[in-house]
């Protein structure tokens, strides 16, 4: 598109600043933003949020590192398209909560996450960091 000297703003494309945090929600966030009336700490690192629509969002947070590798965030990714229909969330101290919008879908994400170890045996996605527990 041709540059407009009369319309200077039209069909404009910058690179100044992210793009706006909407347009990653998760559809039924997206759908319900604004409407959530309550939530609820299930367990620690997993709540689920309620909206006035009666729709449910399924938190699990897990513990994440400050230094990620390449190979950290692909495993992240792949989770979070196996289980949450390619949809995460990075929290301000680095830990990452997966969503899902069905409770079918929270025991199997949940049983996936603890299953992968780090070669010692600790856990590579520890659940946790809600309430009354210990954050990254």
């Amino acid at each position: 598109m041709a540059f407009d000297p009369n319309e200077p703003m039209k069909d404009r494309i910058t690179d100044i600043g992210p793009p706006h945090y909407e347009q990653f929600f998760p559809p039924v966030i997206k759908e319900n933003y604004g409407k959530w009336k309550y939530h609820e700490i299930l367990e620690p690192g997993v709540l689920v949020h309620v909206s006035e629509t009666g729709a449910e969002v399924y938190t699990v947070r897990v513990g994440g590192v400050r230094l990620m590798s390449v190979d950290f965030i692909r495993e992240t990714c792949e989770i979070a398209d196996k289980h949450c229909d390619g949809y995460l969330r990075f929290t301000t101290r680095n830990n990452i909560e997966f969503m899902v919008d069905d409770k079918a879908k929270l025991q199997p994400l949940i049983d996936d996450l603890k299953s992968r170890k780090f070669d010692g045996g600790s856990n590579k996605f520890p659940i946790g960091g809600t309430g009354a527990g210990i954050t990254n």
